[in-house]
């Protein structure tokens, strides 16, 4: 085998190593994403001093009212992403 292709080979399989590391960091910190976001989710239902019922009660109202609006600006904010 030539160096030349050696030298590539070697090249793709280090590239392809530094790809599994870095996909391997993406989903740890996009698992960290999550977890700050649910940290802060709970946060501000904790915070609006409701029992369960209450917060269901209320977010199905919500829903019900907002529906279109709340799908809306959710898909502008991932398009905005």
């Amino acid at each position: 085998m030539s160096k030349k292709r050696e030298r590539i080979l070697l090249n793709i399989s280090n590239t392809k190593e530094k790809i599994a590391d870095l996909q391997d960091k993406l989903r740890e910190l996009e698992r960290q994403k999550t977890e700050l976001e649910n940290t802060e989710i709970v946060e501000l239902v904790r915070g609006t001093k409701m029992n369960t019922t209450e917060l269901a009660t209320f977010l199905k109202a919500y829903r019900e009212k907002n529906d279109t609006s709340f799908i809306m600006s959710k898909e502008e904010e991932n398009n905005n992403e």
